[in-house]
């Protein structure tokens, strides 16, 4: 996905939770309870097909918090439901200590004063967890200049240095090999200069 694509994304993003704080200063607060799941496991599609075997019980939103590095679980999050306060104490009753996925579900009522205005403003966020493989893999890949290889072989020569004297300041009796490289790298490219 190009830079332009991630910047609609956002957009639509940012519209999509803008209409949904709209929705909700229009309607009346005091009529959604919300319920705070913690202990939750590590894999969030099976989560969800465990929350909604309450198929009875109509459920607003459901806000589970990932890492935004790597996209993966924070093990809580929120979940609102459009019913009287009697009916989300009987769910946090009954998925209190609610074996799941080897994890004990921890479910509290928050009572809507309490929450806090801009929680659901992360609820429709994608988050894509960065390639670290891959952008390391293009790091060490990249074409260096002359100074850039200079300076790497130079390091490599001196920690080689520092190592041959750890192992005669240890006592030991040992022929290191010596490194083979020049200073100068084979050329990966012939370019020809036109004229």
């Amino acid at each position: 996905m190009g830079v332009k694509g991630k910047k609609a994304m956002v957009k639509r993003l940012k519209k999509g939770s803008s209409q949904l704080s709209a929705e909700k200063s229009g309607k009346n607060e005091s009529a959604d309870f919300l319920l705070s799941l913690d202990s939750l496991a590590q894999s969030r599609g099976l989560e969800l097909q465990g929350i909604r075997r309450l198929g009875w019980i109509t459920i607003i939103m459901l806000l589970i918090f990932c890492f935004v590095r790597t996209g993966k679980s924070k093990h809580f999050g929120f979940m609102e439901f459009e019913s009287p306060e009697v009916v989300a104490k009987i769910v946090a009753e009954c998925m209190h200590n609610y074996l799941m996925f080897e994890h004990m579900l921890q479910v509290h009522l928050i009572p809507p004063e309490r929450v806090h205005p801009k929680l659901w403003k992360v609820a429709n966020r994608r988050y894509e967890p960065l390639d670290w493989v891959q952008m390391e893999r293009k790091r060490h890949n990249k074409e260096r200049t002359l100074e850039e290889h200079k300076k790497l072989v130079e390091g490599i020569l001196k920690r080689d240095k520092r190592r041959r004297k750890k192992i005669e300041a240890a006592g030991i009796d040992y022929e290191c090999p010596e490194i083979v490289g020049g200073n100068q790298p084979a050329a990966k490219k012939i370019r020809f200069e036109e004229e």
